[in-house]
């Protein structure tokens, strides 16, 4: 690795103009999470081609089964990429290499066993997801091989996030886009020309996840990447642990609560119909191109964020943070357009069911909604989570999840049925967006003064 290369990834976390930076380090990750999103619309897309709706209902059913993937490695990838960004900021360069190879150490470990309890306790799992007659064994099907591929799955997500840390955007993308494009060459094969149907969709997925993270790996070892594994770095010190657990736990509480609104939801979402949880499972996964737009412009804010955090330059991490809140709130209102005009086209690209194409795209109209204020919450979780005050991270998930989501789905379904459940959500972001931004922004001026 070159000076000169160094010096310019150092540069951008630095000293490069605020929306500048934010751009250079957000936009190659939207653009990366945009392939992303295509792991899961291809599969969408070619089951929907068997025109078994049901099929369709079993993978939004077993989904929470990948977000309890990402979960538990997001406990490493997020605590780990904290506090090798604040590494960096602080010129402790070696502590940075040493929290790299511990943070692939416990990932191993880690999907090891998921895999195991995922496989032992496969029935029940599959029940609790809410898979019915029609949906159960599809769901278990499904969901087995996504256990199976767990270690792909969540390897591939915690070195994207160490390649982030340090500034290797790229790197981190080319990983996402080639291990896409070969999701995208095995799904035909396995669904059809093997006949393997959504068995053949989940191989795919994992195939395509394992390729992602082998070239993410090779990366690290052929030396191309700022920061270096090192066998001697493999055991732990109390200190890092300490840190990234710190940091990374909180995390996957975050997206653990995430994965019990979602599955709440499907519960619900149950009671009005199989073919509703599909219309509903279709309608989730086009908004995940609204959805990697604002996480992939948080995720690219992140590292900013916690190198001048370790650097105590408070003023920039100000200047970082408007800037990313305009962009992003810009292009998601811009996207919420175009998911309000096309709703019913988009839906019918995956299925031809009158009764799935209306719902999902009524669903579609509604949760579109949230858009404009739902990345302001999530960069200020990345946020708190870069700085190391994961306690602030948390508390905007414990909040936003348990104290207003389910409670307003549980409610809202109550008195106004399906018209008011899906309505949950949106209400939700509003609140969270004015807790979660004024809570930071105090914060930081809290800190500007006192230096």
């Amino acid at each position: 690795m070159s000076a000169q290369k160094e010096d310019k990834r150092i540069y951008i976390l630095k000293e490069e103009k605020p929306a500048k930076a934010v751009l250079k380090l957000g936009l190659p990750l939207v653009a990366g999470m945009f392939i992303m999103v295509l792991y899961n619309l291809v599969d969408t897309y070619f089951i929907g081609l068997t025109r078994d709706d049901y099929q369709l209902a079993a993978v939004n059913l077993a989904y929470p089964i990948m977000m309890i993937a990402i979960a538990v490695s997001n406990m490493v990838g997020t605590g780990a990429a904290s506090l090798v960004a604040r590494s960096l900021g602080a010129g402790e360069t070696e502590k940075a290499n040493h929290t790299v190879t511990v943070g692939v150490v416990l990932t191993v470990v880690n999907s090891g066993l998921m895999t195991v309890i995922g496989l032992l306790f496969l029935p029940q799992i599959v029940q609790g997801l809410g898979a019915k007659a029609n949906t159960v064994v599809y769901t278990a099907q499904y969901a087995r091989v996504l256990f199976i591929g767990s270690i792909f799955t969540m390897g591939g997500f915690t070195l994207g996030q160490l390649l982030r840390s340090e500034g290797s955007v790229k790197i981190s993308i080319m990983g996402m886009v080639v291990g896409t494009i070969a999701n995208m060459i095995l799904d035909p094969v396995f669904i059809f020309g093997l006949g393997l149907q959504i068995r053949g969709a989940a191989i795919a997925t994992i195939l395509g996840n394992a390729l992602s993270t082998g070239i993410s790996l090779w990366f690290y070892i052929s030396g191309k990447t700022l920061l270096k594994m090192r066998w001697n770095y493999i055991r732990p010190t109390k200190e890092i642990l300490k840190e990234i657990f710190w940091v990374g736990v909180p995390a996957t509480l975050e997206t653990l609560l995430s994965s019990v609104a979602y599955i709440v939801n499907n519960n619900l979402a149950v009671g009005y119909g199989e073919l509703t949880v599909a219309a509903m499972g279709i309608a989730q996964k086009i908004m995940t191109l609204g959805n990697y737009i604002y996480q992939g412009m948080a995720s690219g804010v992140q590292p900013l964020m916690g190198y001048n955090y370790g650097a105590k330059n408070y003023n920039r991490m100000l200047q970082v943070l408007r800037a990313g809140l305009t962009v992003v709130s810009s292009i998601e209102a811009c996207v919420m357009l175009v998911f309000g005009i096309f709703a019913p086209q988009l839906i019918g690209i995956f299925t031809e069911n009158p009764e799935v194409i209306a719902v999902g795209s009524r669903v579609l109209r509604t949760i579109m909604c949230i858009l404009p204020f739902v990345g302001a919450v999530s960069m200020s979780r990345t946020s708190f989570q870069a700085m190391g005050k994961p306690q602030y991270a948390f508390g905007i998930t414990l909040v936003r999840q348990l104290i207003l989501y389910v409670p307003l789905l549980l409610i809202l379904n109550h008195f106004f049925a399906f018209g008011g459940m899906i309505w949950a959500q949106p209400i939700t972001e509003v609140i969270m967006m004015a807790v979660s931004v004024g809570m930071l922004y105090r914060i930081l001026q809290k800190l500007r003064r006192e230096v």
